[in-house]
């Protein structure tokens, strides 16, 4: 029998059940948008309603499929319960699971909270990563096979691999101290739960996004300036909706199906923080 290689087949989602946690704004609306234009039927999940229903106006523009939202907060345990107790109010299976809900936090070396600090950052960032998707697995894992797997997406950085706490991102003598580690830990996560969850037919990949034109990188790029960030990206801009959509769109496609366990970094090069032409005027 003759492999159908047909880019409509290897990238098919359409019908395909997404829920997005923090897919209200930033690359979580955009992956979302994604999604929906794509034929899936999506739900996004986030704190703020007012932000979630706006987001949904925007969605359904290009929609193809369903677009719904619900009110969580995955901050706690029971928080991700909550979440998962209402998808399940609303459908019994759940084919991507994109865990992207993420919190930052700067300040200074010698005074840095411990419950905003630290606390939360690794709540939302790292333990609802684990909670959202072990509460899933049921449905991720129905009906799944090694040619159709349940996915789960987890959004790391690529503050993972670099560990500058001080920098652009964060005011003048401060430091995000606890996010490079939570990000860090998203990636181990992310390699151990593909082990767990590799027999249930269930892939779980990272994505590490460098920047994106988001709430939690406005301020870092207003105090910069949008130039010295391009400044430092050897592709001369930030990441844009195509690139973060693109790669969820292929990590819960066909195309896909026999790759779990990967950390895809996604950051236009600036982990090497000079532009190529600069580099290579020197050689």
């Amino acid at each position: 029998m003759t492999s159908d290689l047909s880019i409509s087949s290897l990238f098919n989602v359409k019908g395909k059940i997404v829920l997005v946690t923090g897919g209200g704004s930033g690359i979580g609306k955009m992956m979302a948008t994604g999604f929906a234009q794509n034929g899936a039927n999506v739900y996004i999940a986030a704190r703020k309603e007012k932000q979630l229903q706006e987001a949904i106006v925007d969605i359904k523009k290009v929609a193809k499929g369903n677009v719904d939202y619900i009110v969580a907060n995955v901050g706690s345990k029971s928080g991700c319960d909550n979440l998962i107790k209402e998808f399940r109010k609303r459908e019994s299976k759940l084919h991507v699971l994109v865990n992207n809900s993420g919190v930052t936090w700067g300040g200074p070396f010698h005074d840095f909270p411990e419950d905003k600090g630290w606390d939360n950052v690794f709540n939302v960032n790292v333990k609802s990563i684990f909670y959202m998707t072990a509460g899933l697995t049921d449905l991720l894992a129905k009906n799944a096979t090694n040619v159709d797997p349940g996915r789960v997406i987890n959004i790391s950085s690529t503050a993972s691999v670099y560990p500058v706490s001080e920098g652009s991102l964060s005011d003048v003598g401060n430091g995000t101290w606890s996010y490079q580690p939570s990000k860090a830990a998203v990636n181990h996560l992310t390699s151990a739960l593909a082990l767990k969850l590799a027999p249930q037919q269930i892939t779980v990949n990272a994505i590490l996004p460098g920047v994106f034109p988001s709430k939690m990188t406005a301020f870092g790029i207003r105090k910069a300036g949008k130039e010295a960030f391009n400044d430092r990206q050897p592709t001369g801009r930030f990441g844009q909706p195509e690139d973060i959509a693109g790669l969820a769109l292929f990590l819960a496609s066909p195309a896909s199906a026999h790759v779990t366990g990967t950390h895809t970094l996604l950051d236009g090069g600036s982990r090497y923080q000079k532009r190529t032409s600069k580099l290579t005027a020197k050689l």
